[in-house]
């Protein structure tokens, strides 16, 4: 399995960096991409790496913040056979607080009636290589990074948060923000015996330059050294901060940077 970050935050190369996350990968059957990045950043940097987003079949999207899916509506005027799937909670406005201000950060609505995109309802079998599912219980080291993102309900649950499982001659678990927190995520994956886990910790708020507290970081360190047979590469919302920290202290994390790319 091939996996190549072509949107994130931080770059040590010619692709250009954005806040934002999208990894292709190459599986034995498919062509993917694990969410899509904000705007146009994820056509320029496949193309300086010559991937063909119009070979891609299939586009799993984390969840309903525009960092993540804002290019699914470019996406799809130029790919018009590859199959999204997104929970059905994905496109219900999505809000991030700053200060008295209340600002969307929700992707398209008029996007989920696209015949190309599938809206899933919890946990879901999209074949015998790839599987999606939620997490209800995030009472383990939550993340006060998530306390300014709203629903139009309030608080944001992050029921529209999913998680992908990939099925090859390893399992691969990629995990998009990881809103519903990394320790919860993995405690619900332990059973499948994830070797790689791959994506954001949600543990900095980039409007305010905050990192999640120490004693926070020692909590999360700590529960992931439950599983030292488990390769963690994390990115994006961790933040640089908390990522050298976690790194300093946790063996088996590392760093992902854009352009990166990796044999699983």
């Amino acid at each position: 399995m091939r996996l190549l970050t072509l949107v994130e935050n931080t770059s040590r190369c010619d692709l250009k960096a954005k806040h934002g996350l999208s990894l292709y990968l190459e599986t034995e059957k498919h062509r993917l991409l694990f969410d899509l990045g904000p705007d146009g950043t994820l056509f320029e940097n496949a193309r300086k790496r010559g991937v063909d987003l119009a070979a891609v079949d299939t586009v799993v999207i984390s969840h309903g913040h525009y960092d993540h899916g804002g290019a699914l509506g470019a996406f799809l005027a130029r790919n018009h056979t590859a199959q999204v799937y997104l929970q059905r909670g994905a496109f219900a406005p999505h809000f991030s607080k700053a200060g008295l201000l209340k600002l969307p950060i929700g992707l398209d609505p008029s996007l989920a009636q696209h015949p190309q995109v599938h809206l899933l309802d919890g946990d879901a079998e999209i074949d015998e290589e790839l599987s999606v599912f939620t997490v209800s219980d995030t009472s383990r080291c939550h993340s006060p990074m998530n306390d300014v993102l709203l629903d139009d309900k309030g608080k944001d649950r992050f029921a529209h948060e999913q998680n992908l499982v990939i099925r090859g001659g390893e399992t691969v678990l990629l995990t998009g923000c990881g809103h519903c927190g990394i320790v919860n995520i993995m405690h619900q994956a332990a059973p499948l015996q994830p070797k790689y886990c791959i994506g954001g910790f949600h543990l900095f708020n980039p409007a305010l330059r905050r990192t999640a507290p120490v004693p926070l970081l020692d909590e999360i360190a700590a529960a992931l050294a439950a599983y030292p047979e488990t390769v963690f590469y994390t990115c994006h919302c961790t933040g640089e901060k908390a990522l050298r920290y976690l790194v300093a202290k946790t063996p088996n994390l590392r760093a992902l940077h854009c352009g990166d790319e990796l044999t699983l």
